[in-house]
């Protein structure tokens, strides 16, 4: 029997991107494959971390079931969900069984992962991660593969903004979009810690730039921070 490890488990308002203020039930997987230098769930990424759930598939369900009224979706999010699509083959059956709409937070890089479960993910919302921003290395050929796998999904592209972003990954994620559809809505994250830095007048730039090129660009920060709730 598959366990997964899992963080957390929350009912909240979702703070980003596309469905912004909807009700949804989160569940925070445990493990991410990468190590963003801004990241905010830096407790995540170690699946052996304290407080670390292994849950089955039928004890995850138990858990979220009395939750479940009024929302609009289940957020399956992290770390990195996809570095349990083992798991989520098993479990994802179980939502749809029930008719509740599945929502991917992901950070756009395990494309074969997504292949084994996209046809039991109703949304998703992809992070492209850029080098300037992150720290990293370029993960453009990743980001591809994996838009081109979740084409025909109810996706949108998320881009943290930080006082380090520069003009050619901007420039990198144009291309990249405009490639597959233009049209695609894209939202852009200020890094919440530089938003008294300066950092939107970078936001407010690079958005003039996208418009040239795409047709629904967005400014949007993490609302559920200044919200104060999870």
């Amino acid at each position: 029997m598959i366990k997964a490890k899992i963080m957390e488990v929350f009912r909240s308002i979702q703070g980003e991107g596309k469905y912004a203020g909807v009700p949804q039930v989160f569940i925070r997987f445990a493990g991410c494959n990468l190590n963003c230098r801004w990241c905010d769930s830096s407790h995540a990424r170690d699946m052996n971390a304290p407080g670390v759930k292994s849950v089955t598939s039928e004890e995850l369900w138990n858990s979220i079931e009395d939750m479940l009224m009024g929302c609009h979706s289940v957020v399956l999010t992290g770390g990195e969900p996809l570095l349990q699509t083992e798991f989520l083959k098993e479990f994802l059956p179980i939502l749809s069984v029930h008719k509740i709409k599945v929502f991917l937070e992901t950070n756009g890089t395990l494309y074969e992962e997504l292949k084994k479960i996209v046809e039991d993910v109703d949304i998703i919302s992809m992070d492209v991660k850029l080098p300037s921003s992150t720290g990293m290395g370029s993960l453009w050929d990743e980001h591809i593969k994996f838009l081109r796998t979740a084409w025909g999904k109810d996706i949108f592209i998320k881009v943290v903004i930080s006082n380090n972003t520069d003009m050619q990954d901007i420039i990198k994620t144009v291309e990249m979009i405009s490639k597959g559809d233009p049209s695609m809505p894209l939202f852009l994250q200020p890094n919440h810690y530089e938003i008294d830095q300066g950092v939107m007048t970078k936001c407010i730039e690079f958005q003039n730039y996208f418009l040239n090129y795409l047709s629904d660009v967005r400014i949007v920060p993490q609302l559920h921070k200044f919200m104060k709730i999870q």
